[in-house]
């Protein structure tokens, strides 16, 4: 408001006529009155005009130094703020920085517990696929253990049933393993089962046993000539005998008992000696040796007669009607009437089966771990 009441009093102020000079001229100075007012009424409205612009101008040059100081404080508050926010940025710039070199070492520590993790991965694997194969290695050894087992039992012992026990713990073995690949090995096997299931059965361990306990009871087995006949019943005394005939009695029932005959149903008793009834004993124990050998062999002639001799030289020198010679003489002639000709199977072919898988085994291990 100042500044407009200035420019108006100096508007006012040019406005004001100035005197003008005296002049010898009159009509000229008439002329000049004349046409002051008019002048003088458009210069005070030019004046004016000048006096609004330059109003105006100063109030926009006014309205103008105070937005460009506004502006200026403004943009030092702004200038201020990007300033905080830069440094806020530096400081936040400085922290992901440090974050960002500490997450690069976490990464590099990563980065290497991997590369560990993955050597002792691959050591983790080659040793699992050491311990698969030593595994399937020891499986097929105790599977080809157990076919010779089995081969065994039916070549020394002719024990079918052990052979038989032995075959089927071979193919559980072959069974846990679940591998395609040994089903041609587990045929074989079962082929083999197969034809031992179908002999006859025949309890070679119970005729074993029988002929220990007939070997055993050799050394026990009454002779013919230690036979002794049983004793005649005596003639009990009555009460109404008289001492006497009790006398009389007693002295027949002794005289009785001095003398017996009795039919042998032989026409000799054969007496040996004592030395001979020894080997007696001794070479029918090598007979019944000589049986068992043969019925391990499953050679059923020699069996035959062996069993034969000895069964003759029991019944001719031995008591046979006592109870151990009765038992024995049963239990020889039961085991003369077995036939043992029975032809065994073999298991090569299961056996031949395990060993060739084994081999092809072994050898794609050993090129894998050339690889």
């Amino acid at each position: 408001m100042g500044a407009e009441t200035e420019a108006i009093a100096m508007n006012e102020q040019t406005s004001q006529p100035e005197p003008s000079p005296p002049t010898q001229d009159a009509p000229a100075s008439v002329e000049r009155r004349k046409s002051a007012p008019s002048l003088i009424s458009r210069m005070s409205l030019t004046q004016l005009t000048l006096a609004v612009m330059l109003a105006v101008f100063l109030w926009q040059w006014f309205d103008t130094q105070r937005q460009v100081g506004d502006l200026r404080q403004e943009m030092a508050r702004r200038l201020a703020e990007v300033e905080g926010g830069n440094k806020a940025n530096q400081v936040l710039l400085t922290q992901q920085q440090e974050t960002l070199r500490e997450l690069s070492g976490k990464v590099a520590l990563m980065q290497a517990r991997d590369m560990e993790t993955q050597s002792q991965r691959a050591a983790l694997e080659s040793l699992y696929q050491e311990l698969s194969s030593s595994r399937d290695n020891m499986t097929l050894a105790q599977v080809e253990q157990m076919l010779l087992i089995a081969g065994q039992q039916l070549q020394l012992a002719a024990n079918v049933k052990a052979a038989l026990i032995a075959m089927q713990q071979a193919d559980d073995y072959l069974a846990r393993m679940n591998r395609q690949s040994l089903a041609d090995v587990r045929a074989a096997i079962a082929r083999d089962t197969d034809k031992l299931r179908a002999l006859p059965d025949i309890d070679m361990p119970g005729f074993n046993l029988r002929m220990d306990n007939l070997i055993a009871s050799v050394d026990t087995l009454p002779l013919m000539q230690d036979a002794r006949p049983a004793p005649n019943p005596e003639t009990p005394p009555t009460a109404a005998d008289s001492p006497w005939q009790k006398f009389i009695r007693e002295i027949w029932n002794d005289t009785r008992q001095m003398v017996r005959i009795e039919n042998t149903e032989q026409a000799a008793i054969p007496l040996l000696s004592p030395s001979q009834a020894f080997f007696l004993r001794e070479n029918l124990k090598l007979r019944l040796l000589s049986a068992r050998t043969a019925l391990l062999i499953r050679d059923e002639t020699n069996y035959k007669q062996d069993l034969k001799e000895a069964l003759s030289w029991m019944t001719r020198y031995f008591d046979v009607k006592s109870d151990t010679g009765a038992q024995a003489l049963a239990n020889l002639k039961k085991l003369s009437e077995t036939d043992i000709g029975i032809k065994l199977p073999d298991v090569s072919g299961s056996l031949k089966a395990v060993r060739s898988y084994r081999a092809a085994h072994e050898a794609v291990h050993e090129k894998s771990g050339a690889r």
